[in-house]
């Protein structure tokens, strides 16, 4: 075998392994840990634990991403969102947490990875439509490990950023899960709108939408932030409640999809104006 060969053979092995843990995912993870980390001290975050926090949670985050795909590689080969997904193998190391950051942290991030990777994928996911609610606390812990990295604590503020995500979570994977019915009842999962039918997931993500846009109003309440971050989750929180009304009352799996794309955006784009206003 030459040389060019074994290269293509590394780089393809090398792309698996890379979408086993799923970089998009985890990425929006990250960066919600590290804006828990910026939000919980007035200055900087010390190198040190800006750095082994993030890499430590990101290794964490990755791992328990590659055990989903190990335990779902059945489920995903039916469907056609997951078809192309690789065949996992995961390792998970919190040494550096423990080590460089905090044992709180390291305890938590392991909670949040058996929470993910056990939890949701194992029990609820097969068992219940309301395994992305019940699940979803999993999901919002990111900015709460970055608190808990700089402060070695867990605050009312970073229970709020919890409560951010934890409301996200639903109208986010429901909208995808509207467009992907079909996909989720040949893999015999127990999503919502397979188990309760589309209008019903449709009025969930609307009222999900609604209780979304009144907690992010509640940093302001608190005063843990200002006049630039209302303003910003007014008008973020105004164009996702637009997308849920559309969802309702004028559905199209077009309109799912792209409310879909949206909430990412939305959540990247919340917690950057809470950043943001939190060093203005």
């Amino acid at each position: 075998m030459n040389t060019q060969v074994l290269s293509q053979s590394f780089t393809q092995k090398l792309r698996a392994y890379c979408a086993l843990t799923k970089p998009r995912v985890v990425s929006l993870i990250v960066f919600t840990a590290v804006i828990g980390m910026f939000l919980a001290t007035p200055g900087m975050v010390p190198a040190q634990v800006l750095l082994a926090g993030t890499l430590g949670i990101a290794l964490v985050a990755g791992a328990a991403a590659a055990i989903n795909c190990l335990v779902e590689h059945k489920i995903d080969a039916v469907m056609q969102r997951t078809r192309r997904r690789p065949l996992p193998r995961g390792e998970l190391s919190v040494w550096l947490l423990y080590r460089f950051v905090n044992p709180l942290t390291m305890w938590l991030t392991v909670a949040t990875f058996i929470g993910y990777a056990v939890l949701y994928t194992l029990v609820l996911k097969p068992a219940t439509p309301q395994n992305i609610v019940i699940g979803g606390a999993s999901g919002a812990m990111p900015p709460v490990l970055g608190w808990a990295a700089v402060t070695g604590e867990v605050s009312t503020e970073a229970m709020l950023l919890f409560l951010i995500i934890f409301a996200w979570t639903p109208p986010h994977f429901w909208s995808l899960a509207l467009y992907r019915t079909e996909d989720y009842a040949r893999a015999g999962v127990p999503m919502l709108p397979v188990t309760h039918g589309k209008l019903y997931t449709r009025l969930q993500v609307l009222l999900y939408t609604l209780v979304l846009f009144a907690v992010t109003l509640l940093p302001y309440v608190v005063r843990m932030s200002g006049w630039l971050y209302l303003a910003a989750a007014i008008a973020l929180g105004g164009g996702f409640v637009a997308y849920a009304l559309r969802i309702y009352f004028a559905y199209s799996d077009f309109v799912a999809q792209k409310t879909f794309r949206y909430s990412i955006a939305y959540l990247a784009a919340l917690f950057a104006a809470l950043l943001l206003d939190h060093y203005l």
